[in-house]
């Protein structure tokens, strides 16, 4: 029963990144043809375009785009409290599912500032990836940037960011513990 939960979770997180990761470059206007938001756009499109034609957006922000995050989370939260014969309360589970699309847009943050750090030092800028990470961290390491300036070559905007994220998870969990 284990491997089944945890084939289940990864599943629908992976696919609920995918989601919030479409949320996120559309949020920041990232460049539409860049082979990694092609990927994304081809893996949602399925659902979000029909959405579209129901649901507006608000601005810049995809409300179609939040509705499926918040409609995998469910699903994820339905399906697993089905494999352990809990009961579903509707109202529980749409709070708990908009927590958990929060949660996991914390969790993707991290994982594209580490990957940017990690890259950083790799690779150069030369990769397509490299200028996608850059337009979707951007917008939070820039104010860190002006708060705290570069000190002797050395960036810590990204540290900053990373751990200014795991408190923000940790009060969530603390908060909200699932």
């Amino acid at each position: 029963m284990n491997a089944t939960v945890f084939l289940v979770d990864t599943l629908f997180s992976l696919y609920l990144m995918v989601v919030i990761l479409r949320l996120w470059l559309q949020m920041v206007q990232a460049d539409f043809y860049n082979p990694l938001s092609q990927f994304v756009v081809k893996a949602t499109h399925p659902i979000v375009g029909p959405l579209r034609r129901i649901i507006p957006s608000i601005g810049r922000f995809d409300t179609a785009t939040f509705v499926l995050a918040v409609a995998v989370c469910a699903l994820k939260l339905i399906t697993l409290g089905l494999m352990f014969g809990g009961s579903l309360n509707p109202v529980g589970i749409a709070i708990l599912s908009v927590i958990g699309v929060i949660k996991e847009a914390l969790s993707l943050m991290f994982w594209v500032l580490l990957l940017r750090a990690i890259l950083s030092w790799v690779s150069q800028g030369q990769s397509p990836v490299d200028y996608v990470l850059y337009q979707l961290t951007e917008p939070f390491l820039a104010p860190i940037r002006k708060v705290i300036p570069p000190l002797g070559g050395l960036d810590l905007s990204v540290l900053i960011a990373i751990i200014a994220l795991q408190f923000l998870q940790l009060l969530i969990q603390d908060t909200f513990p699932m």
